[in-house]
């Protein structure tokens, strides 16, 4: 779809910095349109996406998790009016003006635009990753910690930094013992977060460690060979899972001759600003921060960004307002922290509907159904999870009365969860008449939703 109307303010990119960026922009009546990523680069949100407790963003003395505090930003930047679309930018070409955005879904014009793309965690590259990715290796402790693969079980975390510190202690609600591999002989993370693992009876922290491989046995991830960096001696070590935290990669490479990079491909920007070397493109977050990197610090330079932006387009007579937005009294935040899930029971359950919660609904619609059931594995503070809800709900309405749904809360039914062979979260899992047909593991488009569906369903006439 090729929009016919030129936007005053596209944003790429979600997260503190660009939800920040569409508050301010929607705010001066820009109405923004943002582009807030499914797959590449990460999910929507961004890595706070990916954390448990942040402790240190203003206003929150009690903490608040990583999803919850993405959810209230980007409510509040839908609030003021901005444009939200769960989709991937494919292609940016900033040679020609109105400048043209692509997406995996359609295609705008913008006279400005704000690229607020973050970073992607990296992976260490050992032979064996492929083989065990989402099978006993994962870049995400937080979404994967919970699954019953890893409970109980010795696991592993690779690096040094606040955030393998925050998920080694997040996993020690589920594995037996956390081992953290240290390249160094010393953290790079802030002195309170090394404290809390040095000091936790269920982890040890190898120093000048190394990882070479995993170990398999069976099909299954059962060990690591390790080397110490300093006297080459190597080892083993037996563990079920193998967690990264080694840090990120800027995701540049839309941008890539025709903006300034640094070698490490951050975007380059002006000395104290966000501009960049093309004038009306402001650049936001960690996509230009290798330094700070903190929520705080990407909201800063994406409320900078909108302010810079919306001043440019006004000094070039380009600003069409927005007369559509809110008035205060219009809008009531829902807080849909956690899974949200109210489990069906005896008494509640009801198999003319569409929308099942729980274990009891899933094994009465097993032997009971003759729809398709689509079933979904969530964990209460996986991020991907959130950034999928809405997409599937959107799926879901267009099925109703045509299928069951059902979701699952891992941590409440581990069972049922260790039973489907759930490896990560989100899982999505479609039955007909008892029998598996597809499994979709993390978050898709609709589209692939829909085709999975369309095998199994009728079509309306």
């Amino acid at each position: 779809m090729v929009s016919s109307t030129v936007e005053n303010l596209v944003i790429i990119g979600s997260g503190p910095a660009g939800y920040t960026a569409a508050i301010y922009a929607g705010r001066a009546k820009l109405k923004p349109f943002l582009f807030e990523g499914l797959k590449a680069g990460g999910i929507r949100g961004g890595q706070l996406m990916t954390t448990t407790e942040v402790e240190n963003f203003p206003g929150f003395p009690e903490g608040i998790t990583g999803p919850d505090l993405m959810d209230r930003m980007r409510a509040q930047a839908e609030r003021w009016g901005a444009q939200c679309y769960t989709e991937d930018v494919v292609e940016v070409d900033l040679r020609q003006r109105p400048f043209k955005i692509r997406s995996t879904e359609q295609e705008v014009y913008a006279h400005s635009l704000i690229i607020a793309t973050g970073a992607t965690a990296r992976r260490l590259g050992i032979a064996s990753e492929q083989e065990f990715w989402s099978r006993g290796i994962s870049a995400c402790a937080i979404c994967d910690g919970a699954t019953p693969l890893f409970k109980d079980e010795e696991l592993a975390i690779v690096g040094g930094g606040d955030t393998a510190c925050e998920e080694a202690l997040y996993l020690t609600k589920y594995g037996s013992h956390i081992h953290v591999l240290v390249r160094r002989e010393e953290m790079r993370a802030g002195k309170i977060m090394q404290n809390r693992v040095l000091d936790h009876p269920n982890i040890t922290v190898h120093w000048n460690t190394e990882i070479l491989d995993g170990i398999a046995k069976g099909g299954k991830l059962v060990g690591l060979t390790t080397r110490n960096t300093q006297t080459g001696e190597t080892g083993e070590l037996a563990v079920k899972g193998l967690f990264y935290a080694i840090g990120h990669t800027p995701n540049t490479e839309l941008f890539k001759g025709q903006i300034e990079l640094d070698e490490e491909g951050y975007i380059l920007v002006k000395p104290g600003t966000v501009e960049t070397n093309v004038e009306g493109v402001f650049a936001a977050g960690d996509v230009q921060d290798s330094n700070y990197r903190q929520a705080v610090t990407a909201a800063g330079t994406g409320c900078m960004a909108a302010l810079v932006a919306e001043r440019w387009l006004s000094h070039n007579n380009l600003i069409q307002e927005d007369q559509q937005t809110p008035e205060k009294e219009e809008y009531e935040y829902k807080d849909e922290s956690g899974t949200g899930l109210v489990a069906d029971t005896e008494e509640t359950f009801d198999i003319s509907k569409t929308r099942h919660v729980g274990g009891y609904a899933l094994r009465k619609l097993f032997h009971e159904s003759d729809r398709l059931i689509l079933v979904k594995y969530v964990s209460p503070v996986c991020g991907p999870c959130h950034t999928l809800k809405p997409i599937l709900n959107k799926v879901v309405e267009e099925y109703d009365g045509r299928i069951h749904y059902v979701e699952i809360d891992i941590e409440a039914d581990p069972e049922i969860a260790k039973n489907a062979m759930v490896t990560g979260t989100p899982t999505v899992q479609f039955f007909k008449d008892k029998e598996i047909v597809e499994q979709l593991l993390g978050v898709k488009q609709k589209s692939q939703y829909r085709q999975v569906i369309d095998k199994y369903v009728p079509a309306t006439v």
